[in-house]
């Protein structure tokens, strides 16, 4: 079973993660499952890019994106090379280590990040 490891962030995972995920399923859903509240403001349809990651270690184990989540990520904030969206990874059977980027670009999010401004 392979094992997920998430860096920490402030807000959703301060002190990282790790966990056992189903491969085959999705990396969204294993986050989610484990008390890991990443964004999915599309609830996981591929249409936005609220659940961007960046896969630090396997990126070469998961299978390459697609035009519609390649379309989706050129929106993300803090995108690299190894950045995915959470609704489209599989999980295989590689272990991945996964940082979940400080910002997000939900222009509908209810409760701002601390420290950032705020427009009604």
């Amino acid at each position: 079973m392979p094992r997920i490891i998430v860096l920490p962030h402030d807000t959703l995972c301060p002190q990282g993660a790790t966990f056992d995920a189903k491969a085959g399923g999705f990396l969204c859903d294993a986050l989610l499952k484990n008390s890991i509240a990443l964004e999915h403001a599309c609830e996981k349809s591929c249409a936005c890019a609220t659940c961007h990651v960046i896969i630090r270690e396997g990126y070469a184990s998961l299978t390459p994106a697609g035009e519609d989540e390649e379309d989706q990520l050129d929106k993300a904030w803090g995108l690299n090379q190894h950045s995915r969206l959470a609704c489209q990874v599989v999980v295989r059977q590689a272990d991945l280590l996964v940082e979940l980027p400080r910002y997000t670009l939900n222009l509908v999010q209810e409760k701002p990040e601390p420290g950032l401004p705020h427009e009604p």
